[in-house]
C-alpha cells in the first residue's frame, strides 16, 4: 500500500485536471493613480475585482456622475450608428491607429456632432416636407385642371342645346340671354369645389364619408396620381389619389375640409382659369427643381459629416465602453478614512502576481504619483473562484461541462476527458465514414474561415455552430472510425480490407438469406465483414456487438468516474472519503457489472455459447447452482458468490461508517481531544450542507446521515440504471443503421430501378434531402444530446460536484457591444 501511496506521489501534477491557484489580494490605490491603474488592469484581464459597496445603490456611488457621462455618450454614438446605417453608408472597421483623445473632449466633440446632425436633419425634414407638398401640388394641379376643363365643356353644351331649342323668338332670346347673363354669376358662386391628395388606401372610406356628411349633395371626382409620394410620418412611398369634390354651400364646405383633416388628405387651391394654372404649374416646378438642388447639397453634406464621424466611430464606441467599465469598476472599490485612496480587493491566479505588481507599478510612474499602489495577499474565508485557462481547440469542451455546473476550485475537471469521449460516444451512435466526412467537410469549412467569421455578427444557430467547430472536427473523424469499423458508407459496406471470410453454398447465392454463409478464411481484418450485409444473421448480429459493445464502454466511462473520485479525495485530503466511499464503490460496480463486462471479453475470445442473460439473473435467484452450458471458466461459480457477497458488503460500507465517524471527530474536536481547525481532510462541505468551515459547531448528525443514505442509494440504483443508460449507444446506433439503409433501398435504389430520367432524379433528390436534413442534422442532433447526457449524467455524478463559481476577471478584451 505505501509503494502505491509514493507511486502515486510521484505521478507528474495534473495541472490540466486542477484550475488556476487563485489568492485573494488587496489593493490600496492613491486617487491620482486609480484610473490609470484599473485601465492597465483591463488591458491585462487577471484581476476579478469584489464589490465592496454592494449595499449601496448604483446612484449613491462615488462615480456615479462620470458612469451617466458615458451612457450619454454611449447614446450619442449609437444615434451616429443609426443615422450611418439608415443613409446607407459604412463606418469603417479598422480606422487607422490615432492617439486617444480625453474623455472631456470626445464629450465635446460628440456634442457638436449630434447638435450638427440634429439641425441637418430637421433642414433637411422641412425642406423635404415643402418638397413632398410642392410635388403633391404639381400632381393636383395637373390631374384636378383636367376635371375642371371636362366639366365647364360639358355645361357650356348643355346651355348650347337648351339656347337652341326650346324658344325660338329673337326677342325672348335677347331677355332670356341678358337674364341668364345676370344669373350666371350667382350659379357660379353657388358651384364650389375643393381639390386635394389623399392615400389610395383611404380614398373609398372618404368617398362614402363625403356622400353620407353632405347627404349626397356632392359630385365627387378621384384619379390616380401616377407615381409614388414619400408619407411624411412613416418616411414610406406610397400610392396617393387626387380628388375634386363639387359642392354648394358654406356648411357643406365646413364639413368636406373638417373631413379632408381627420383622413389626412392634404388640400391644395386650383384656380378656374387655365392661364393661371399653367403660371402657377410654371412655378412649382421653378420651385421643385431649386428645392431638388438643394436637398441633394443638403444629402451630400450629411453624408459627407456622417464619413467623417463613421471614420472614428469604431474607436470611440471602443473607448467609451472601456471608459464606462472602468467607472464601473472604480464604484466597486471603496474611499479610506483620509478620502485619498482607495482601496479594492479581488482574485487573481498566482501565477499573475508579477504580471499584476508590474501594471501597477506602470500606472503610478505614467500618472506622476508620488505614492506607490500598495499590493497584497489577504486570507480568505470563502472558497476561490475557478479559472481554467483554455485555448480555442478546448474552450468549447470547457463550455460544454460549465453548462451542467462550474468546478469547484481545484476539483478535477471532466472537460480533460471530455475532449476525447465526448465526441467518441457521438460517433459510436453515429457511425457511418459517409455521413462522418460530409461532417467533417463542415468543419474544415469553419475552421478554414475562423478569422472572417469570428470577427462578423452571426445568427444563434451559426455562432453556436462556429463556437463547436472543432468538437465537429473531433465528431466527425471518430465518426468516420467507427464507421470503418461498423463497415457503412451511407449504409454501403465495402471490401476496404480485403476479401470477406464468407462465402456462399453454392454459385446462385440463392440460400444465403435463409440458410446462411460458409466460412473459409480467416476473419475480415478490421470492422465488421462486408458479407454479413443482407445475411439472415445480420440484425442478431450486429445487436449482439453493439449492445455488448455499448456495456464495456458505458462500464469503463463509469470506473474512471470513480477512479477521478479518488483522486479528488486524495487531492483535498479526505481520507474518509476514499476509505468509505471510493473503495466500496469499486467494489460495487464492479462486482456486478465489472464481471458481466469480464464475461462479454472471455465469450467473445473463446467464441462459447453461453447465455449471459442467464448467468447474470441466476447470480442473483440461485448462486449455488450449477452453471451446466452456461460456464465459461473454471472457478465461475465460486468466484460469482464471492462477487455477490463483496456487493451485499458495500452497501452498509457505504452507508454507515462515515457519518459515525464525522460524529466521533466533531464531539471529540469539541472536548478538547483533538485541537487546531480541521480542513477538508476530515470534514466535507459536501456532507455538512449550508454550512462553512468556521460553522463546523452546527453538526447535525441525521441530517449527515441522511444526506449519506440519499448518496449511497443513489449510487447502488445508479449503477443499475446508468449501465442501462449506456444501451443508448447500441439503439441509435441501430436506428441510424436502419435509417440510412431505408433511405438507399427504398428511396435511391427503387429510383434507379426505372429506365426514366425524371423519376431517377426525384429519387436522387428525396435521398440528398433526407440524408442532408434527416441523417446530418437531426441525426447529430440527437446523438449530440445522448452523448450529452452520458457526460453529465452517468459521468460525471461519480465524483463532479459542480458548484463553484466561475473566475470573471476586469477585462476589456471580454467587454461587448451589449454593455453600451
Amino acid at each position: 500500500m505505501e509503494r502505491m501511496e509514493k507511486f502515486i506521489d510521484n505521478l507528474p501534477p495534473m495541472d490540466l485536471m486542477r484550475s488556476e491557484k487563485m489568492t485573494l489580494v488587496q489593493l490600496i490605490i492613491p486617487v491620482e493613480s486609480a484610473h490609470r491603474a484599473i485601465s492597465y488592469l483591463g488591458e491585462l484581464g487577471l484581476l476579478q475585482f469584489r464589490d465592496l459597496n454592494a449595499e449601496k445603490s448604483p446612484f449613491q456611488r462615488t462615480f456615479v456622475n462620470q458612469v451617466k457621462r458615458c451612457g450619454e455618450m454611449s447614446r450619442k454614438l449609437r444615434f451616429f450608428k443609426d443615422q450611418i446605417s439608415k443613409a446607407g453608408l459604412l463606418s469603417s472597421l479598422h480606422p487607422v491607429v490615432e492617439p486617444d483623445v480625453e474623455l472631456e473632449e470626445l464629450e465635446i466633440q460628440l456634442a457638436e456632432h449630434e447638435h450638427e446632425l440634429i439641425e441637418m436633419n430637421s433642414n433637411s425634414e422641412k425642406l423635404r416636407q415643402t418638397h413632398n407638398e410642392l410635388l403633391e401640388f404639381k400632381i393636383v394641379l395637373q390631374k384636378a385642371g383636367g376635371f375642371l376643363v371636362s366639366s365647364n365643356n360639358h355645361a357650356v353644351d348643355e346651355e348650347r342645346e337648351l339656347s337652341e331649342n326650346v324658344y325660338s323668338n329673337d326677342g325672348y332670346v335677347e331677355t332670356a340671354s341678358l337674364l341668364e347673363q345676370e344669373m350666371r354669376p350667382a350659379d357660379q358662386s353657388g358651384l364650389r369645389f375643393i381639390s386635394g391628395i389623399i392615400c389610395k388606401s383611404k380614398a373609398l372610406r372618404f368617398e362614402r364619408m363625403l356622400f353620407r356628411a353632405t347627404r349626397g349633395n356632392m359630385l365627387f371626382n378621384h384619379a390616380p396620381a401616377g407615381e409614388e409620394i414619400m408619407d411624411p410620418v412613416s418616411a414610406e412611398m406610397v400610392e396617393k389619389t387626387v380628388f375634386v369634390v363639387f359642392f354648394s354651400g358654406e356648411q357643406a364646405r365646413t364639413k368636406i375640409l373638417k373631413i379632408c383633416e381627420a383622413f389626412g388628405a392634404n388640400c391644395y387651391p386650383v384656380p378656374d382659369d387655365i392661364s393661371k394654372q399653367r403660371q402657377i404649374t410654371r412655378e412649382v416646378l421653378s420651385r421643385l427643381s431649386e428645392l431638388e438642388t438643394t436637398l441633394d447639397a443638403g444629402i451630400r453634406h450629411r453624408n459627407k459629416a456622417l464619413t467623417s464621424v463613421g471614420y472614428h466611430l469604431t474607436h470611440w464606441m471602443s473607448m467609451v465602453r472601456r471608459e464606462k467599465a472602468v467607472y464601473d469598476t472604480l464604484n466597486t472599490l471603496n474611499f479610506d478614512v483620509t478620502k485619498k485612496c482607495l482601496v479594492g480587493e479581488g482574485w487573481c491566479p498566482i501565477f499573475a502576481k508579477a504580471q499584476i505588481q508590474e501594471a501597477l507599478q506602470r500606472a503610478t510612474f505614467d500618472s506622476n504619483s508620488q505614492v506607490g499602489i500598495i499590493f497584497h495577499v489577504m486570507d480568505a474565508v470563502e472558497s476561490p473562484p475557478t479559472y481554467f485557462r483554455t485555448n480555442r481547440f478546448t474552450n468549447a469542451y470547457q463550455e460544454i461541462v460549465d453548462a451542467y455546473g462550474v468546478a469547484r476550485y481545484q476539483e478535477a475537471n471532466p472537460a480533460v476527458y471530455t475532449v476525447i469521449t465526448f465526441p467518441f460516444l457521438f460517433a459510436v451512435m453515429f457511425g457511418d465514414w459517409g455521413h462522418g466526412i460530409c461532417l467533417l467537410l463542415g468543419a474544415l469549412v469553419l475552421i478554414a474561415r475562423e478569422s472572417r467569421l469570428s470577427t462578423q455578427k452571426l445568427g444563434s444557430f451559426m455562432e453556436m455552430l462556429f463556437g463547436g467547430r472543432y468538437v465537429l472536427l473531433l465528431m466527425s473523424l471518430f465518426s468516420i472510425y467507427c464507421g470503418l469499423i461498423y463497415n457503412e458508407f451511407f449504409s454501403v459496406p465495402f471490401h476496404i480490407f480485403g476479401g470477406s471470410a464468407y462465402k456462399c453454398r453454392d454459385a446462385t447465392c440463392r440460400d444465403s438469406h435463409s440458410a446462411g454463409l460458409i466460412k473459409f478464411r480467416d476473419p475480415y481484418p478490421f470492422g465488421v465483414d462486408p458479407s454479413w450485409r443482407g445475411s439472415r444473421s445480420e440484425l442478431p448480429f450486429l445487436n449482439s456487438l453493439k449492445m455488448k459493445m455499448s456495456i464495456l464502454l458505458g462500464v469503463a466511462q463509469m470506473n474512471l468516474g470513480i477512479i477521478l473520485s479518488y483522486f479528488s479525495a486524495r487531492f483535498f485530503r479526505n481520507s474518509l472519503d476514499i476509505r468509505y466511499q471510493f473503495v466500496p464503490q469499486m467494489i460495487f460496480l464492479n462486482s456486478l457489472f465489472g464481471y458481466l463486462s469480464l464475461l462479454i471479453i472471455i465469450k467473445w475470445c473463446t467464441g462459447s455459447q453461453a447465455d449471459l442473460y442467464h448467468v447474470m439473473i441466476y447470480m442473483f435467484l440461485s448462486p449455488t447452482d450449477d452453471l451446466g452450458d452456461n460456464e465459461l471458466f473454471w472457478g465461475q461459480r465460486p468466484l460469482q458468490i464471492v462477487l455477490l457477497l463483496l456487493a451485499l458488503v458495500a452497501v452498509p460500507w457505504m452507508l454507515f461508517p462515515k457519518p459515525f465517524i464525522l460524529k466521533k471527530l466533531h464531539s471529540e474536536r469539541f472536548q478538547g481531544r483533538t485541537y487546531g481547525m480541521l480542513g477538508t481532510s476530515e470534514f466535507d462541505l459536501d456532507v455538512e450542507p449550508d454550512s462553512a468551515r468556521q460553522h463546523h459547531e452546527e453538526f447535525n448528525f441525521s441530517e449527515v446521515f441522511v444526506h449519506q443514505m440519499i448518496h449511497s442509494i443513489e449510487f447502488v440504483l445508479g449503477a443499475v440504471s446508468n449501465t442501462a443508460s449506456y444501451l443508448r449507444l447500441w439503439a441509435l446506433s441501430l436506428a441510424h443503421s436502419e435509417l440510412s439503409t431505408v433511405f438507399y433501398e427504398k428511396v435511391l435504389l427503387l429510383a434507379w430501378g426505372y429506365d426514366n430520367i425524371v423519376i431517377r432524379l426525384v429519387g436522387l433528390a428525396v435521398f440528398a434531402f433526407a440524408t442532408a436534413f434527416i441523417l446530418l442534422m437531426m441525426e447529430t442532433l440527437s446523438a449530440f444530446l445522448h452523448a450529452l447526457r452520458l457526460h453529465w449524467v452517468e459521468f460525471q455524478n461519480k465524483f463532479y460536484h459542480g458548484d463553484g463559481y466561475k473566475f470573471k476577471p476586469f477585462s476589456f478584451a471580454l467587454i461587448t457591444e451589449d454593455d453600451d
